[in-house]
């Protein structure tokens, strides 16, 4: 039997790690996973509270708003006006998703068509290359390299990249996928790199679509800008926000698409199709997370610095250099020198087989991230250190 839209997709090589995450923990062994990013941190109380009280009305279990209900809509610009100083008409410019992958994904079938094609970092989060070829998209990968020394250096690289790019493809692109602070490089940019790839899409006609997943996790004084900020950015670009990471609410699948309200009310028409919304009790917790609970990405924010010094410090200790983050929930890790020629997907084998520690192996995100594996911070301090002394006694070669 044929499954067109999915034949041509490769074998997902994070099962195989987590396959075997899986077996070692049947036998018995303590495997740290810093695999899968999967936020371990509990959700706002003030929104677990709120979902417990509307979801005891009966009224709020028929099906909702596809594009999310007023008040929802209405936090989120309110949210952009207090962080970012946007301002956004929550009844053109703001649509509620299921998640950022459902959104984005959707969002890729709204702008482009067979014979269209897309910009997209490489590596990148699999579904920034997937969803513009479920399209049936060409997808032009461009390469992103990691931060340098002072947690800079792979934008500027990226932006010379695009610049190629678009000088030698045919057909031009319609679309550039955005995602700073990025993952799983970590990659940040400043405003003034938002403000030449908006300059250079009004000038080309192009869409930029940024994923903003990491918005609230940035470390050592950084600030990651929105894309909105920049002026005139409404006119080409439209934006991801989701609460998974910011606020910790992974399961309940509620992310938005805001930014140029032509883009918004195209996605709004498809998803008035496919969708009747998030359950609303959900939606209506979320928007008390927005509005009552706007301090508790600090505390998200304080929880993973904390744990991503405890990692680099200590892989710094058995003599495997990384530079700190600063941003994402994610260290983004050249493969040691010894170790290279293994290639990311057999080192992570090995790391779960004698370190018993989990992560992602780098090809997993695409050809660019082969030389790397991806460390997700989500065990706390002790386990991330009980981490590191498997490591140390597994990479012998380090010593």
């Amino acid at each position: 039997m044929e499954f067109r839209r999915i034949n041509g997709l490769p074998p997902y090589v994070f099962a195989v790690i987590n396959e075997l995450k899986l077996a070692a923990r049947r036998a018995g062994r303590d495997v740290i996973d810093l695999g899968f990013g999967n936020p371990d941190l509990p959700s706002p109380p003030v929104a677990v509270e709120k979902l417990a009280e509307a979801a005891r009305n009966a009224r709020n279990h028929r099906y909702s708003a596809s594009r999310g209900i007023p008040k929802l809509r209405l936090a989120v610009a309110d949210m952009y006006r207090r962080r970012f100083q946007v301002d956004l008409d929550p009844d053109t410019q703001v649509l509620a998703t299921i998640g950022a992958k459902e959104g984005f994904s959707h969002l890729m079938w709204v702008l482009l068509a067979p014979g269209d094609a897309a910009l997209v970092p490489s590596p990148s989060y699999p579904i920034h290359i997937y969803a513009p070829l479920f399209a049936g998209a060409d997808v032009r990968q461009v390469r992103l390299d990691p931060p340098g020394e002072e947690g800079t250096g792979g934008g500027e690289a990226f932006f010379g990249g695009l610049m190629e790019s678009w000088e030698s493809m045919w057909p031009k692109p319609r679309v550039i996928v955005l995602s700073f602070p990025h993952n799983p490089t970590t990659t940040c940019v400043d405003l003034a790199w938002m403000t030449r790839m908006v300059e250079f899409a009004r000038e080309h006609e192009i869409v930029l679509v940024h994923d903003f997943a990491y918005a609230d996790i940035c470390f050592d004084g950084f600030e990651p800008p929105s894309i909105l900020q920049v002026p005139g950015a409404t006119d080409v670009a439209v934006e991801m926000f989701s609460m998974t990471k910011s606020y910790s609410m992974a399961g309940w699948r509620m992310a938005f698409l805001v930014g140029n309200a032509e883009v918004v009310q195209a996605l709004t028409k498809l998803k008035s199709y496919l969708d009747y919304g998030v359950f609303q009790p959900i939606q209506i917790a979320t928007t008390v997370a927005l509005n009552e609970a706007s301090e508790y990405p600090q505390w998200v924010n304080s929880v993973y610095q904390s744990r991503r010094d405890v990692l680099c410090e200590g892989l710094d200790r058995i003599g495997w250099h990384v530079e700190p983050p600063k941003g994402t929930m994610f260290v983004w890790a050249a493969i040691p020198e010894p170790y290279q020629s293994m290639g990311s997907l057999d080192f992570a084998k090995y790391l779960v087989a004698d370190a018993d520690v989990a992560c992602s192996p780098g090809v997993g995100f695409g050809p660019g991230g082969d030389n790397f594996v991806r460390f997700a911070l989500i065990e706390n301090e002790q386990r991330i250190q009980q981490g590191i002394r498997g490591m140390r006694r597994a990479l012998d070669k380090l010593a």
